[in-house]
């Protein structure tokens, strides 16, 4: 199966710099933009099914992305890290250079990334006896994303925060992942 994984467009809550977490988040005036010219740049693509995060801001995303061409399931084990307490506060006062504190530890009142691991490795399963040759498109958050870097391409969770795309501002329309069963 292959995956190729989407982010959602930008939203008001990162360009304040607040971490959303499970907050539903909506999409900037800049991340309305930005999701037009990706969907343009998708109209080609051929995918059999996208899947996407129940947050509204990956649902927004995903209705101007692909613009109802193809079936759309919708699944909360693709949300972003419950950050608990620290849901809505500013990313930059638990985030950076503490993520690998949650990596194994909750957040207060939240989860660990191993937590969303968890999450994304039960999907996976489900979706490859669905799809076992076919190629999905996801659309979701940074911490799903992570964990597919973990349970892929066989990072550890450490690596993986650490050559996190976000670090370097280096996003790209889409990154492939090829599940082998």
């Amino acid at each position: 199966m292959q995956i190729t994984y989407f982010v959602h467009s930008i939203t008001v809550d990162n360009e304040k710099g607040l971490a959303t977490g499970w907050l539903p988040g909506s999409l900037s005036e800049e991340g309305l933009k930005r999701a037009h010219v990706l969907a343009n740049n998708l109209s080609d693509c051929d995918f059999d099914a996208v899947f996407c995060s129940d947050l509204s801001r990956a649902i927004e995303s995903t209705e101007i992305f692909f613009r109802n061409r193809l079936p759309v399931f919708i699944d909360w084990r693709l949300r972003e890290c419950n950050y608990g307490e620290l849901d809505g506060l500013p990313a930059k006062d638990f985030k950076k250079n503490k993520e690998q504190d949650y990596i194994t530890s909750p957040y207060p009142g939240g989860e660990s990334y191993k937590d969303v691991e968890q999450r994304i490795e039960s999907f996976i399963a489900d979706v490859a006896v669905r799809f076992p040759k076919g190629h999905i498109a996801i659309v979701a958050h940074q911490a799903p994303q992570l964990a597919l870097d973990v349970l892929v391409k066989g990072k550890t969770w450490e690596t993986a925060i650490s050559e996190d795309w976000r670090r370097t501002q280096s996003w790209q329309p889409g990154w492939d992942y090829q599940i082998n069963q």
